[in-house]
Formats: structure tokens, C-alpha cells, sequence
């Protein structure tokens, strides 16, 4: 049930939100309806830097990943670099450009229609 939530800097490609859900169910090998991606975009006005402009194309893309339990050790760092080429290349974004965290294990902590993530 992985839920990622990306917050990106300028455009992005239409479409980008379902080529990203049904390539990540491909990485994660789920059923259909199982990774849900929410993308959110930030006015390019809306972002800085210190004493820095990031050039239209380079603006970065952050993304949250909420795992029933995530991976850990060598599984998660394979994770989150797998997780930003395919963010990269589907966003045309440079994947230094592609910020990955995590969020604690939803489980006992995430509720879908009242009833506890297990």
C-alpha cells in the first residue's frame, strides 16, 4: 500500500501522477490499486533557495513515501534510489533534483474508512 505524496516545483508532465503510480506498481510488483501517488505543485515563486536560482527544468521535486512497514538497510537505500530515477524520468527532472524521505510505518498509526492500517 505505498502512498506517495510529491511536491514539485514548476510543471510537470500531464499524465505524470498515473505513469508514476503504474510504474512504481510494476518496482513494488502490486495488485492493481495498491500505490497511490498524490502530486502536488509549487509556483516556482513559491520556492527559494539561499542565494540560489534553480534554473526552469531543474526545479526539484520532493517525495514522501508512507510503506505499511518501509524497507530498511541496503532494501531501503535501493528503494529511494530506485524511487528517484523512475521520479526523474518521468518528471524530466535531473535525479540529484529528487529529494526521498520516508515516513514512519503506517502501521497502527494510518486509517483508511475508520479502519487500521495492520
Amino acid at each position: 500500500m505505498p502512498i506517495l505524496t510529491l511536491t514539485c516545483v514548476g510543471d510537470v508532465p500531464e499524465g505524470a501522477a498515473q505513469r508514476l503510480s503504474d510504474r512504481l506498481g510494476t518496482y513494488w510488483r502490486t495488485e492493481p490499486g495498491r500505490v497511490w501517488v498524490r502530486l502536488l505543485r509549487l509556483a516556482p515563486e513559491d520556492y527559494a533557495e539561499n542565494d540560489v536560482l534553480p534554473l526552469p527544468g531543474k526545479w526539484p521535486v520532493f517525495v514522501q513515501v508512507l510503506h505499511r512497514e518501509p524497507p530498511t538497510g541496503d532494501a531501503l537505500a535501493a528503494e529511494a534510489c530506485a524511487l528517484t530515477l523512475v521520479v526523474a524520468e518521468v518528471l524530466a527532472r535531473p535525479a540529484e533534483r529528487v529529494h526521498v524521505s520516508y515516513d514512519p510505518a503506517a502501521r497502527g498509526r494510518q486509517w483508511f474508512g475508520g479502519v487500521a492500517v495492520r
